[in-house]
């Protein structure tokens, strides 16, 4: 199974673990995890117990492809538009708002 090395080398981090501390926890070799990390690919076993260990799903460390995006990827997209809308109603409406009272004034 290919899994993406970078996701797991991220979620082995944020535990503050080291590659062993994984294996271990993970009851595989050192060797093993060394190799998910330069080649990406683990048995189903492995996959399982990296998944166990590190709390997530299968899916999220399945590889991409490189013109997936990922579901975290487009929730940050969704939530970076959302501000930007947000942002451009007020800036809109604070002008509109001074364009009537332009007018009311006059």
């Amino acid at each position: 199974m290919q899994l993406n090395p970078k996701t797991i080398k991220a979620l082995r981090q944020k535990l503050d673990w080291t590659q062993q501390q994984l294996a271990d926890a993970c009851d595989v070799s050192l060797r093993t995890i060394q190799r998910v990390k330069k080649e990406g690919a683990a048995s189903k076993e492995t996959t399982m117990a990296l998944c166990a260990v590190l709390e997530v799903r299968q899916g999220e460390l399945i590889k991409l492809e490189e013109n997936t995006v990922s579901v975290a990827q487009t929730h940050t997209l969704n939530t970076q538009s959302i501000t930007t809308i947000l942002a451009l109603s007020s800036i809109a409406s604070f002008a509109l708002g001074m364009i009537t009272v332009f007018l009311i004034m006059k």
